[in-house]
């Protein structure tokens, strides 16, 4: 039994060492007034998907966005794709049957008689089928002055109907954010 207690007693210490280190990554967050949106990685998409972001975050009205990296209190880094793709599949299904019979005898004698017959059966379905995908992925951290990693997230989108993919990815990360720095505020009162 006294093993059992000590197991429970590690499990709870390192729930609450876990749990501290999320509440003292979301107090530095509150800490942070200025971002600089550093370049991602990732290809010429990536640095579309740069631009969503500023817009993004911009729009959010959470925190002064700055071009200027020696006058940001934290860094936005991390890395996008966007891709456009066309995705193919093509299937064919068969079923067949065929059969034939045939008898002859000679026609110059009076009973001349033939039998012909012959059964076919036969069913084929094919299918090709072209759809044209759009998927967008960004891995990003918010990095403090002195290179600790304060927050992250990681969001991916095929679009919709009236959303192109990466600026529904920029979004995302928007509004994760903005649900942390309100989860910090709590932990604050």
């Amino acid at each position: 039994m006294t093993t059992l207690i000590w197991i429970l007693l590690a499990a709870s210490a390192a729930q609450a060492a876990e749990s501290t280190i999320e509440e003292d990554s979301l107090r530095q967050l509150l800490g942070v007034r200025r971002i600089y949106v550093d370049r991602l990685t990732g290809g010429e998409t990536a640095a579309q998907m740069r631009d969503l972001l500023v817009s993004s975050l911009e729009s959010a009205k959470l925190f002064i966005l700055t071009d200027k990296e020696e006058r940001a209190d934290a860094f936005l880094r991390g890395g996008a794709e966007d891709l456009i793709f066309t995705d193919v599949h093509t299937s064919s299904d068969g079923i067949n049957a065929h059969t034939n019979v045939a008898s002859s005898r000679n026609a110059r004698t009076a009973n001349g008689q033939s039998v012909y017959g012959g059964i076919s059966v036969g069913e084929n379905e094919s299918s090709h089928v072209e759809e044209r995908k759009h998927e967008s992925v960004a891995a990003v951290r918010l990095v403090n002055k002195e290179g600790d990693v304060i927050w992250s997230t990681t969001q991916e989108s095929q679009g919709g109907k009236f959303r192109r993919a990466s600026t529904d990815v920029a979004d995302r990360i928007t509004k994760k954010l903005v649900e942390d720095y309100e989860r910090a505020r709590k932990l604050r009162h």
